[in-house]
């Protein structure tokens, strides 16, 4: 950053005196302030910088650079201040020439505090001094008095931004503001005055394509026309410090707008006139395009009222007949004319998209298809001349916009929705989607130029919109017309964005995971061309690449099974040697996966029952029976006997069918292990117990000790004859130690108590003298 440029960011605040000082905290800060509570600092990397800025402000400022302050603060006291604002207002130098210096001065030193403004605006408007100094202007510029002119100048500029209303009223007053425009072309810092007056009365011409009865309408059109030019063009582009002190000009801007906006709307003659010669065919063509001008900037001004003022306009247009107007427009071949009407159409389509698709449904019940507003936005979107197409982007969004269904409203007796999208897709869909359609007949785009593959780039953005956001009316589209099939034949094209484009409507039609979509694209092998813009990418590593590849991967994540088993039965061998991700591996293994639960549905059906179970374990429960698992020999296991492990997260899927198989096994010989197990257990008072795998998450079960502990006596803790043995025992389901280590549940059954006498008869239990109500059971 150079000197010259850091003194110029700061020539407001040097030009005007501030108290400008090197910060005593910071010997690399130059700070001043600006109005009240408006502290403005200049940080500097190094000292060294820091003072060649202040020398050169110091300079400019006529103050000795060794002293840290260009003025002495003068710490004023609350009586000080309120002495000030009760003391009697700005006194003026009288308006003559040889004063306007003095006044200049005055102007310029009284902006920074907004007191000192506010009594400087009271005096300017109390003695009428601003028309004192046009006529000072007046004869300065007769006796070609430059120096008064720059005096005037800075005066003018000053007033301006005292941001008072009243001054303005009088400034722009018909008498006066080409005075005061003048005022403005005197600008010290250009060499030569410009000539904004000779602008406004000779290049500018007001023309009323419409008769303007009403002489304060006019008046008010000429008035807002010129301070809109005096704003862009005279004014200087305010500072960074004076932006704010325009904001009563926007304001009285704003409200002219407003206001003539509100005296057009209530003079329905004129509308009336205006709506009738649009539509007239006897009118010349440069007299229509004046209309259509007028009307867009009719619509423009609207954009400043109030949303009620806003809706009370747009329904007076719709009243007067406004789409039939534009309808008829947009038939025309002027193309000026018609970039007019789409700027009309899109100001009512960001209104009332609602009133505009009313307005085509009952349009369609008269007139042929060809005809259609909604048909002349398309083709005029499909026949944009402008290479960049940029009117064609524009009509792409107000299309956008009248079938989004988040704008449509839904009552009791109407649903906009279904009623506008049966329209749309029965009488406007195959105009949008004809250049798509004629362009890929063939294995490859038959016209691959820039502009028309950002057409049909367009046109795919929109169809991707439909597939989001639209139901079964795009579903039924695609299938029958085949529309993938011939969106994919982009892939080929030799514009990558295009190509790119095509892949993303693929992608989001197989983002819904409808199965009428993958049956689709299963049946006509709409992967082929996709896998073949892969291989012909070949090894490069940009956006196509990763674009295929994600589609893949989501295939592989969501675990599309029939979109798997296609891509893998068809398309694997051309795929299996692509390495560098582990996408289509994971699909051969997803793939593999399913080919085995279909192969094994009663293995697959059991794995998901224990799966389910598990999960319904207690945590705590889990964790003890996991670490016994660890704990426990493999001696104290014997073989054949199915031991379900606690969690097989981490095992593979052979780790898993091993145990359910000898699970299996094991509970086709449940009766005779049983038996083995009552007879070596010694258990009496039972019912035959059959085993069974419990998960429940309140049962705990734990591995057994070795087959010699098995056998309890009876007068040990455990054992039936042990005193307090049957409080400690679950009433229905206990645990028992196997021969093999098997933890499992014993169940009571009724059906078995025949069986259940003879072992009593034949057991330790004869000599046992409790009842059978009585008698304890295993516990674990």
């Amino acid at each position: 950053v150079t000197v010259g440029f850091i003194l110029n960011t700061l020539l407001s605040a040097v030009c005007w005196d501030f108290v400008m000082s090197i910060s005593p905290c910071f010997d690399t800060l130059i700070v001043w302030s600006e109005a009240e509570n408006y502290d403005l600092a200049l940080s500097f990397q190094e000292k060294a910088g820091c003072d060649e800025i202040w020398e050169k402000i110091c300079q400019v400022q006529g103050k000795d650079p060794s002293v840290d302050i260009t003025q002495d603060v003068v710490d004023e006291s609350e009586e000080e201040r309120f002495d000030e604002m009760s003391s009697p207002g700005l006194e003026l130098p009288p308006c003559e020439l040889n004063r306007l210096e003095d006044l200049a001065e005055l102007v310029a030193s009284s902006l920074p505090s907004p007191l000192r403004r506010e009594k400087l605006a009271l005096a300017v408007e109390n003695e009428g001094y601003i028309r004192k100094l046009l006529e000072l202007f007046r004869v300065c510029e007769d006796l070609e008095n430059r120096e008064g002119l720059h005096h005037l100048y800075e005066i003018i500029k000053g007033i301006f931004l005292l941001n008072r209303t009243a001054l303005f009223e009088v400034m722009f007053s018909d008498e006066c503001i080409m005075d005061v425009i003048g005022c403005l072309e005197f600008d010290p810092a250009l060499p030569q005055p410009r000539r904004h007056r000779e602008f406004l009365t000779k290049t500018a011409r007001f023309k009323e394509v419409i008769p303007i009865s009403d002489p304060e309408l006019r008046q008010k059109i000429h008035q807002t026309y010129r301070v809109q030019y005096i704003q862009d063009m005279v004014l200087p582009t305010p500072s960074v410090f004076e932006e704010n002190m325009l904001s009563t000009l926007h304001s009285f801007i704003f409200f002219n707008k407003v206001e003539i906006v509100g005296m057009l709307q209530d003079d329905e003659k004129f509308l009336t006139d205006l709506f009738a010669q649009l539509t007239d065919e006897a009118t010349d063509d440069d007299k229509r395009h004046e209309l259509v001008n007028f009307l867009k900037e009719f619509c423009a001004f609207s954009q400043t009222l109030q949303p009620q003022n806003r809706d009370a306009f747009f329904k007076t247009l719709s009243n007067m007949g406004i789409l039939p107007a534009l309808e008829v427009i947009l038939g025309m071949d002027d193309v000026q004319v018609r970039g007019a009407a789409t700027d009309i159409f899109s100001y009512l389509v960001e209104y009332n998209p609602s009133m505009v698709r009313e307005f085509v449904m009952q349009e369609s019940q008269q007139n042929d298809d060809d005809i259609l507003l909604i048909n002349l936005i398309i083709e005029h979107m499909i026949c944009d001349t402008d290479p960049e197409l940029g009117g064609a982007v524009q009509l792409m969004g107000l299309l956008r916009t009248l079938v989004d269904p988040e704008n449509m409203l839904a009552t009791a007796n109407k649903t906009e929705k279904t009623e506008f999208l049966s329209f749309f897709y029965k009488h406007c869909m195959h105009v949008l989607s004809a250049p798509l359609l004629a362009n890929t007949t063939e294995e490859k785009p038959s016209k691959d130029d820039f502009q028309t593959s950002q057409l049909l780039a367009l046109i795919l953005e929109l169809l991707t919109f439909c597939v989001e956001h639209h139901t079964y009316h795009i579903k039924n589209y695609i299938i029958n017309k085949d529309i993938l099939r011939r969106v994919l034949v982009l892939t080929a094209s030799q514009h990558a964005f295009l190509a790119l484009c095509a892949l993303r409507f693929m992608r989001r039609i197989i983002g819904l995971k409808d199965e009428f979509y993958n049956r689709y694209i299963m049946r006509n092998f709409l992967f082929e061309p996709v896998i073949k813009a892969f291989l012909n990418n070949g090894s490069r590593y940009n956006l196509m690449n990763s674009a295929i590849i994600e589609m893949f991967e989501y295939v592989r994540v969501e675990d599309v099974k029939s979109l798997t088993a296609h891509i893998v039965e068809n398309y694997w061998k051309a795929l299996e040697d692509v390495d560098y991700v582990q996408t289509f591996k994971g699909l051969k293994l997803r793939y593999e996966q399913q080919r085995e639960r279909q192969d094994n549905p009663k293995l697959d059906s059991m794995r998901s029952i224990l799966r389910n179970h598990r999960f319904r374990r207690d945590a705590r429960t889990l964790e003890d029976e996991e670490e016994m698992w660890f704990n426990t020999d493999e001696d104290d296991l014997e073989d054949g006997e199915a031991v379900v492990p606690p969690s097989d997260k981490m095992k593979s899927e052979e780790d898993l069918m091993e145990p359910i198989t000898k699970f299996m096994e094991r509970k086709k010989l449940k009766d005779t292990e049983e038996k083995e197990v009552l007879g070596k257990s010694s258990l009496s008072g039972r019912q035959n117990p059959s085993f069974k795998l419990s998960f429940s998450g309140s049962t705990k079960t734990s591995l057994s000790s070795p087959p010699s502990s098995a056998s309890l006596n009876p007068g040990s803790p455990g054992s039936p004859g042990s005193p307090g043995s049957g409080a400690r025992s679950s009433p229905s389901t206990t645990a028992v130690t196997t021969r093999g280590g098997l933890v499992g549940g014993l169940v009571d059954y009724p059906d078995d108590d025949d069986e259940e006498e003879e072992e009593e008869d034949d057991g330790e239990s004869k000599e046992d003298p409790l009842p059978p109500s009585k008698k304890s059971k295993l516990s674990s």
